[in-house]
């Protein structure tokens, strides 16, 4: 039986394919201030903006490609019963290839009713004001927003209980609940810290080793590092 790798994946590996993050640069996201397209409040303020914002992210999306670190890990279920746990809304690791992904913060080519969260639809075009579902209902961006619940947070929750390593990649484990889940793995389960600029991680009684790489070199890292265990 396959050891269980279950990856907490951040802004830090899709940054590579070209996908900016907001963490970087001032709490701003493609110029935008989070608060205007990335809340409730924002989008009962100003729901065309919203729309539009997510509409050229979506565009966007089909501009890049998954990179080395997504391939890796794609890779590594030959060896592993490989479980990505991501709060990045983008596709790259299905495109890796990767076939175990759980979206915490929902995703940019779906939609869903602003009346019903669980009625959910694939969407890969603009999505507009007047674009319902069957019962009348405004269609949204499926993006869990700043102040929202995360529904797939039990679900995580519940993988995370059960690994036999536990990686952390380009994630500044500062946005919770995601930033928490590391707590709900056993004191004994080996956790890899890969980050550029890592952070202290507090009150965890694991082992963790530190990568502090970039994402790419560092899943290649850590490539090597579970084939020797």
């Amino acid at each position: 039986m396959k050891k269980k790798l279950v990856v907490l994946t951040g802004a830090g590996i899709s940054a590579e394919s070209g996908i900016k993050t907001f963490r970087d640069s001032d709490g701003l996201w493609e110029g935008h201030d989070v608060m205007e397209v990335a809340t409730p409040e924002g989008w009962r303020k100003n729901q065309e903006l919203v729309l539009d914002f997510y509409n050229k992210r979506r565009q966007q999306l089909k501009e890049v490609e998954p990179n080395l670190g997504h391939k890796i890990l794609a890779e590594l279920e030959q060896d592993f019963d490989v479980h990505i746990i991501t709060q990045n809304v983008d596709d790259l690791h299905e495109r890796a290839g990767s076939t175990k992904v759980l979206h915490l913060h929902g995703e940019l080519l779906k939609v869903r009713s602003v009346q019903n969260r669980n009625h959910i639809l694939d969407w890969t075009e603009d999505l507009y004001t007047g674009d319902f579902d069957e019962n009348g209902h405004q269609l949204r961006p499926h993006i869990v927003w700043f102040g929202e619940d995360v529904p797939a947070l039990e679900e995580a929750i519940e993988i995370t209980e059960t690994a036999d390593y536990f990686a952390v990649i380009g994630t500044s484990l500062q946005v919770y609940p995601a930033a928490g889940l590391i707590s709900y793995t056993y004191s004994i389960t080996p956790v890899f810290y890969i980050d550029p600029k890592p952070i202290a991680i507090p009150n965890i009684q694991n082992k963790v080793e530190v990568i502090a790489k970039i994402a790419s070199e560092g899943v290649a890292e850590l490539r090597d590092r579970l084939k020797s265990l």
